[in-house]
């Protein structure tokens, strides 16, 4: 199914492979790792690696390499796969290229992993959108609000080739995303790891079949999406209602992805929309209480000058000045020079 004309990528396999492409890569790459042993180990003969890894690509026997699985809370437990440096390094190199052609193919309104976006944004587009819907709170305002169940370990394989042929004529290319995508399985022909660069852009690139269908099929006018998290904003419940098949069979039939029946609710914006770690009202948004107790555990047992700014940092963006004077406290009280 297609509702746009599909723009031809342009960059070449020569562009993604040259060492000049690899050296940019890896200063990208290697910002705030250069203390990791495997970061320095592949530094130390940086030119021969780097001219060895060009020629491996050049003559089409690159092989992408295994996994180093741990898992972090965030807050839920989630399963990481650390890919080597030398893979991590072309997941680099292609993302580089391939980013700036596939982001102006994406909908504004899809935030998750791109430049000049973000949760904060999305928050606010959220916000921005609840009061047009609402004419400034003063009509009720309905939220339908969507989560695609097992997302990265969901999506198909073949059908995420089939979407990057749309646009990727290069064979090379092809065969080296196939390379990667095919390097890690958590079920056959099914998955991509939480830990590639290479996974954010390709999500997008899959999910964007699904933005486009809700822009021009849909006709949603008030729709975000950050990653798998999706809200559809309007002042009409039965609405909301009646897309949800549709949606449902899209991602079903065209993607293999299946919404999360537990995550998936109609409520009204008055009622506070739990959305990207905030609890959204009509006047104002509180921290989500599992965000809020995430923030505290890591400001006690990593107190950090950095840290403390990146939680402040995040603090302005809603009314959490009580929650900022207990970080703050708890970052002097646990503080270690």
């Amino acid at each position: 199914m297609s509702y746009i004309m599909k723009k031809k990528l342009i960059i070449s396999y020569q562009d993604i492979i040259s060492t000049e492409n690899l050296l940019l890569a890896w200063q990208e790459f290697s910002v705030g790792k250069r203390s990791k042993k495997d970061v320095i180990e592949f530094e130390l003969n940086l030119a021969d690696n780097i001219l060895h890894l060009h020629q491996e690509l050049a003559s089409g026997i690159y092989k992408h390499g295994g996994y180093h699985d741990f898992f972090i809370a965030d807050p839920k437990l989630r399963h990481i796969h650390k890919a080597r440096v030398r893979d991590r390094l072309i997941h680099h190199a292609i993302y580089r290229q391939l980013y700036p052609f596939f982001d102006k193919t994406f909908i504004s309104n899809s935030y998750s992993c791109r430049l000049d976006k973000g949760t904060h944004r999305a928050i606010t587009a959220f916000n921005k959108m609840a009061r047009q819907a609402s004419v400034n709170n003063i009509k009720t305002c309905w939220v339908l609000q969507c989560d695609i169940k097992k997302f990265f370990d969901s999506i198909d394989h073949e059908f995420l080739l089939d979407v990057l042929k749309e646009y990727i004529f290069d064979t090379r290319i092809l065969l080296l995303l196939d390379n990667i995508i095919n390097s890690y399985e958590s079920s056959p022909g099914c998955g991509l790891p939480l830990g590639n660069l290479t996974s954010q852009l390709l999500v997008n690139i899959y999910m964007n079949k699904f933005d486009q269908f809700v822009k021009h099929e849909i006709k949603a006018k008030y729709y975000i999406r950050y990653a798998d998290d999706f809200v559809f904003i309007s002042d009409n419940k039965e609405w909301l209602i009646l897309i949800l098949p549709l949606i449902n069979r899209f991602l079903a039939e065209e993607l293999h992805l299946k919404l999360h029946p537990q995550k998936t609710h109609i409520n009204t914006s008055a009622s506070g929309i739990d959305f990207l770690g905030w609890v959204n009202f009509t006047e104002h948004k509180t921290l989500r209480t599992k965000t809020k107790k995430r923030m505290m555990s890591r400001i006690i047992n990593n107190s950090k000058p950095e840290s403390l700014a990146s939680y402040l940092e995040m603090l302005k963006h809603g009314n959490a000045c009580k929650i900022k004077r207990e970080v703050i406290n708890n970052y002097w009280l646990n503080f270690k020079s």
